[in-house]
């Protein structure tokens, strides 16, 4: 049988690499795409030459990896990079089938003459994980290339993790990109006119007015129904049934492709049951006990495991719980499930509707996967006839801030009613508490404690900005140091 000849799997590398002929050529559209704002907190990890290391991208499937990938290649040619010193290769396609790493770099020297052992160049590495071992390959071309930064991504998330953390020790560093946030959401879909900011010296959003609430929300429950994933966010076509390409384009490669391979589970219908289950009951607390018996005699130790899967897999999150008191459980009998993407429960589901009953649970939900991007452990609070959505704590195990999630403006003008909130503040001694409502912002001081409403859809917006911008602002102090 005839090898592929290196003349040809160099033409392949050509070809996924315009930009070298046409500076201005970036593929399939996505040069006219608008950059998503991530850009700005991955871009300083792309040019950072102070630690030689590797950049894995990684992140949910469909997320939008490949195309912050090219928009990364815009960058670094408009600000000098030499064209045909950044080089892409999907290492999916089948020519590529049996090569190592080391032969792309050949393959990229013959397609451009540019000589990397000695010039500076960036190597990127899409869909890496079809490439056995790839880690082992890695990390030698990191040892022995300190002119190359290299950057790989790939779509089985769990596996790039795993493999990231047993073998890339001190040579790899992980980025990980979320969901789109919903200031990104109404920023690509160019609606960012419906909200005036005022910022910070530093950039963060300070105060906010919005033109139109009604619209903002009705944007705000698409965003929840839609706006995870930017095709879906960007297509009315898929937004027709935004099930098909949900299910069997993300979740379905997950649950019965990536994680049984990645960590041998048996039984994948189990798997996808169990899913299906914490996606209904996103936002609820739930029990390793009511999970075991609800799927039919599962033991407690696997639906743990899955559990761990599903999060690896960045399907989920597991958020623990803490009593009135702010202490942890010593056993985490109970806990809540949250999906890492609203939209998710959406596409699995039925679509929901401003006043559906699941709205609630969508937003909560939304909230705490806006604050996923800040990787700060957050809790719950429950106790005997109480309950708070999120709590901050402190180093000394104090709640340092709390927030009550709400879908309604009934509790600003009846602050009776927040009792459960207004009790672990006192406990806590808090000053203050976050409530989110549907329409009305305001502040009221109600038994010593400033409540201050702010309409749920506003304040996804703003923490999806200052998220983004914080970490921005932290990369980029980073590269000045």
């Amino acid at each position: 049988m005839r090898e592929i000849p290196k003349h040809q799997v160099a033409q392949r590398v050509k070809s996924e690499n315009l930009w070298w002929d046409e500076p201005n050529h970036i593929p399939d559209g996505y040069f006219n795409m608008l950059e998503r704002p991530y850009l700005n907190v991955f871009y300083p990890h792309v040019i950072n030459r102070k630690v030689q290391r590797a950049l894995v991208l990684m992140g949910p499937r469909r997320i939008g990896k490949t195309v912050l990938l090219h928009h990364t290649i815009q960058r670094l040619i408009k600000e000098g990079v030499p064209p045909k010193h950044v080089c892409y290769i999907s290492v999916d396609h089948p020519l590529y089938n049996g090569l190592d790493l080391e032969s792309f770099l050949e393959a990229f020297y013959e397609a451009t003459g540019v000589d990397y052992k000695r010039e500076e160049c960036f190597i990127i590495f899409d869909e890496i994980q079809y490439l056995k071992n790839w880690e082992n390959y890695l990390k030698i071309l990191v040892d022995k290339y300190k002119n190359i930064k290299f950057i790989t991504s790939g779509s089985a998330a769990a596996a790039l993790k795993l493999s990231s953390l047993e073998s890339g020790a001190g040579r790899f560093t992980d980025f990980f990109l979320p969901p789109l946030t919903f200031y990104e959401y109404m920023f690509l879909i160019k609606k960012t006119d419906l909200v005036e900011m005022e910022k910070s010296e530093h950039g963060f959003i300070r105060k906010c007015t919005i033109k139109s609430m009604e619209d903002l929300n009705k944007n705000f429950v698409n965003y929840l129904n839609f706006g995870g994933y930017p095709e879906v966010a960007l297509s009315e076509e898929i937004q027709k049934n935004p099930g098909q390409f949900v299910k069997s384009d993300i979740i379905d490669k997950v649950l019965l492709r990536d994680l049984p391979s990645l960590y041998g589970v048996g039984d994948i219908q189990e798997l996808n049951y169990l899913f299906t289950t914490l996606a209904f009951n996103t936002s609820n607390e739930v029990s390793l006990e009511d999970l075991s018996q609800g799927s039919r005699g599962v033991t407690k130790n696997t639906i743990k495991r899955y559990i761990e899967y599903l999060e690896a897999a960045f399907l989920i999150k597991s958020v623990h719980r803490v009593d009135r008191n702010a202490k942890r459980f010593r056993r985490a009998n109970y806990f809540k499930v949250y999906l890492t993407n609203p939209s998710m429960r959406s596409a699995l589901f039925n679509l929901t509707s401003e006043d559906d009953d699941a709205m609630g649970q969508l937003v909560e939900t939304s909230v705490y996967s806006h604050w996923f991007h800040t990787h700060k452990e957050l809790y719950y609070a429950r106790w005997g006839g109480g309950e708070v959505d999120i709590v901050s704590l402190g180093p000394k195990q104090k709640a340092e801030w709390a927030i009550e999630v709400k879908w309604t403006d009934r509790y600003c003008n009846r602050p009776e009613e927040l009792k459960s909130a207004m009790t672990f503040c006192h406990t806590q001694n808090l000053k203050s508490i976050m409530v989110t409502s549907k329409t009305i912002q305001k502040n009221l001081d109600y038994k010593n404690v400033n409540i201050r409403y702010t309409p749920a859809s506003m304040y996804c917006y703003i923490l999806g900005y200052n998220v983004i911008q914080g970490r921005a602002l932290l990369e980029g102090l980073d590269q000045a140091d």
